[in-house]
């Protein structure tokens, strides 16, 4: 049986994984970004009957003391799963977007890694560094710039952490979801219509539209991705990098080798 804290447990992979390890036997700490969602998830644990196996706090990983409170908690697995994106061609959404972006995925996530990381060493003990990427993490979609190049960062992250920590008991890996239909890839989608302005802008709101609508076709059904990441995190040993489902993973190495045959224009 695994001690895991999750953070991003309030919706779509994070929560269907954090009830998922619950089934299995494992103890959850599962946390989520505001007060509304404790209170959702915590009445949909007790309907579960899983209140003995699941904790619900709130943990927004950009508050300094809801990061605090992780070093009061009793775990040995870590899944580093809180996220956001904003959507919009690169060469024109506004920064400050993109910094929000990074704000959460990278320094704030990366922050409380540090945090958990110190915690295991302090305390002598092994330990496990779950960090949710992407897809998104090893290619580039257009419109999803930002995102992207966040999850590139956290790529960049893992596999050092993965190599400073070797010799500590301090295991650490990625999981890598495809495209899936939890809503995220959509709202992230919306998002750049919320600054994109035909009036202002040299893309074309239409242009954008259709392109998301190719991308957003086909989504996988999320309990695949949950049922394969309750499976990673709840094993004694795997892969450092895992990426689901399998199609996906031939697409990302098919298009990584692509980059080394590129031509200019």
């Amino acid at each position: 049986m695994k001690r895991v804290l999750i953070t991003g447990a309030g919706s779509g992979l994070g929560r269907g994984t954090a009830i998922g390890l619950a089934q299995a036997g494992h103890q959850v700490i599962a946390t989520t970004q505001i007060w509304p969602q404790v209170t959702q998830l915590r009445d949909d644990v007790e309907d579960l009957g899983l209140a003995g196996l699941i904790t619900v706090d709130k943990l927004d990983v950009l508050d300094p003391r809801d990061r605090h409170k992780a070093s009061r908690w009793d775990f040995d697995t870590f899944v580093s799963n809180a996220g956001t994106g904003e959507g919009g061609p690169m060469a024109e959404i506004p920064v400050d977007l993109v910094r929000r972006t990074f704000e959460t995925n990278v320094f704030a996530n990366l922050e409380l890694t540090q945090q958990v990381i110190r915690t295991f060493v302090d305390a002598g003990a092994p330990g496990r560094i779950v960090i949710v990427s992407s897809m998104g993490g090893m290619l580039t979609a257009y419109g999803l710039g930002a995102y992207c190049a966040s999850k590139h960062a956290l790529e960049a992250i893992a596999a050092t952490l993965r190599d400073e920590l070797a010799g500590t008991g301090i295991a650490v890996q990625t999981i890598n979801p495809g495209a899936y239909n939890t809503g995220f890839n959509d709202r992230l989608g919306e998002s750049t219509f919320e600054w994109h302005d035909d009036a202002v802008n040299f893309t074309r709101e239409a242009d954008i539209r259709a392109t998301f609508d190719e991308i957003m076709k086909g989504q996988y059904d999320p309990q695949g991705m949950i049922d394969h990441m309750v499976e990673v995190i709840g094993a004694e040993d795997g892969k450092y990098r895992n990426v689901w489902p399998p199609e996906t993973e031939e697409l990302v190495k098919q298009v990584q080798a692509t980059t080394w045959t590129r031509q200019l224009g």
